[in-house]
């Protein structure tokens, strides 16, 4: 995915450079400032580690599900999306729709439990449930994965602010972590999750511009993208056959119920703990159905965008020109074809996408240190000295993130982070089996959990390195073998000791 998203963000940069002038970068400037604005009005509510980590579980429903929303939505979705409708069709829809089909398992199993125990990671139900070692292991593939990830997130959109100032991509770096740091610091999850509110707003009100927009310079509006969206078959939502290594109905409907649902709802602490901040169950459960409603609604407007931007270039062929590849098409049309202040709202959505990724990885990394290692491990200190602590690790993180991306930049190395993304990403299903194991078993114990994840990581390995199987299958194939494993061998090798502790209750 590293090498498609400079793709992306490379033609984001053209698109910002050549069409872009000061009512732009104002827009884009303010922007930035209110986000900084934000952490610093919130710095004041945050005494204590419950405010900094869960916001005092005092944001209400909506907030927290569009803060769901604003985490897993990257800025590369936000232009790979209309550029798979404008070049393909509607396949990978699906895949917002899983979370819809999955809530009813985090909304009635997961969450009651996790507000029960009263945690703030989800790695602490693996030590309840299992040991301080699974639970080390579950928080710390969570925290290698978002380092490395941060990188990238911080890389991407720094290119395209570099574009907009002139100034020198190094020094943009250092803007995107610094500002990114500034109001996660300060104003802890509150600020996070209202921020976040904020880039959800940017990114729906950008799409829905850019599709006003191209709707609006048809003929006929609506009953020609209608027409020739039909008669091209740009609206076809499954590719019958059985092929694993391509966007079949099968991977797609797998990849949109394990991959990219069961794995980050119930694996993945930076969203975990947004629906942890809500004061009570009843307000977390409407926050994923919140989530899975929006990410569903901008599934359709991202792609509809990208169709749209298909039959209004069929229609008018000259205003588009050559170009060299379809991932550019979403940004040649802000530039070419949005006023200007508008076109920078669009701008502002990108990096809305983005920074609400890194601000997410920076304050959950925090709360993963401080919670499963620190608190965990030296229990005795005061209140306030895990505040400042989780502070002051937030800023490591955004100064460690913000020095990768700088590094990346230097060496041009950012297409062989792949593999390394690749490979971390492969534990989201050992995590998931992990938990599953956990919640739906009772004579699974630590030795079983064990066997289940080698096994599973081994799989895992084995299909990423030696096969070409679709990427959305890795979620499946983890959870499978994690659960499987560490159920069978708990049959093969029972432990002779109690059943393990029911925590349903």
């Amino acid at each position: 995915m590293s090498q498609y998203n400079g793709i992306c963000s490379a033609w984001v940069l053209l698109a910002i450079s050549e069409g872009s002038g000061w009512t732009n970068w104002i827009v884009l400037g303010c922007y930035l400032a209110v986000l900084v604005g934000l952490g610093i009005y919130f710095a004041k509510r945050e005494k204590s580690t419950e405010d900094f980590f869960l916001a005092g579980r005092r944001i209400p429903w909506w907030a927290a599900g569009l803060s769901i929303f604003g985490t897993q939505l990257s800025a590369i979705t936000y232009l790979a999306m209309p550029a798979r409708a404008y070049a393909t069709d509607w396949s990978l829809l699906p895949l917002n729709i899983g979370i819809l089909v999955i809530a009813p398992l985090v909304v009635y199993v997961y969450i009651p439990l996790f507000r029960r125990l009263n945690i703030t990671t989800a790695y602490e139900y693996l030590e309840k449930r299992f040991h301080v070692s699974i639970r080390i292991f579950g928080s710390l593939s969570f925290i290698t994965f978002q380092l490395g990830r941060m990188g990238i997130v911080i890389l991407l959109p720094a290119l395209a602010l570099s574009a907009v100032t002139g100034a020198n991509v190094y020094l943009c770096i250092v803007l995107i972590g610094v500002l990114s740091t500034i109001y996660t610091a300060l104003g802890g999850m509150e600020a996070v999750i209202w921020t976040d509110v904020l880039q959800a707003v940017v990114l729906i009100g950008g799409a829905l511009a850019a599709l006003a927009i191209t709707i609006g310079a048809l003929d006929d509006g609506w009953r020609e993208f209608v027409a020739i969206g039909a008669e091209n078959n740009k609206f076809t939502l499954f590719h019958l056959g059985w092929d694993w290594n391509k966007d079949t109905m099968v991977v797609v409907v797998l990849g949109a119920l394990f991959t990219n649902s069961l794995v980050p709802y119930t694996t993945d602490q930076s969203v975990i703990q947004r629906y942890l901040t809500t004061p009570n169950q009843k307000q977390a459960g409407r926050a994923i159905w919140a989530n899975g409603i929006l990410a569903v609604v901008a599934g359709i407007l991202f792609l509809t965008v990208g169709t749209a931007l298909f039959v209004f270039y069929k229609a008018n062929p000259t205003r588009l020109g050559t170009i060299e590849a379809t991932d550019q098409i979403f940004a040649i049309f802000i530039w070419r074809e949005m006023p200007a202040g508008l076109s920078g709202l669009v701008i502002a959505g990108v990096f809305a996408a983005a920074m609400s990724s890194l601000d997410s990885s920076i304050h959950s990394i925090s709360t993963a240190v401080t919670t499963d290692f620190v608190q965990r491990f030296k229990p005795t200190l005061k209140p306030e000295t895990y505040l400042a602590l989780a502070r002051g690790l937030t800023v490591m993180f955004g100064v460690i993130g913000t020095a990768t991306a700088m590094l990346m930049a230097a060496a041009q190395v950012e297409y062989l982070w792949d593999l390394f993304l690749g490979i971390m990403g492969l534990f989201g299903g050992t995590l998931a089996g992990l938990f599953m194991l956990a919640i739906l078993t009772r004579k699974v114990h630590t030795l079983h959990a064990w066997l289940g994840a080698v096994a599973s990581i081994s799989a895992l390995l084995y299909v990423k390195l030696a096969t070409e199987l679709n990427g959305l299958l890795y979620g499946v194939i983890g959870v499978a073998t994690c659960f499987l494993a560490g159920f069978l061998s708990s049959r093969i090798l029972p432990v002779n000791v109690r059943s393990a502790p029911d925590l349903s209750e």
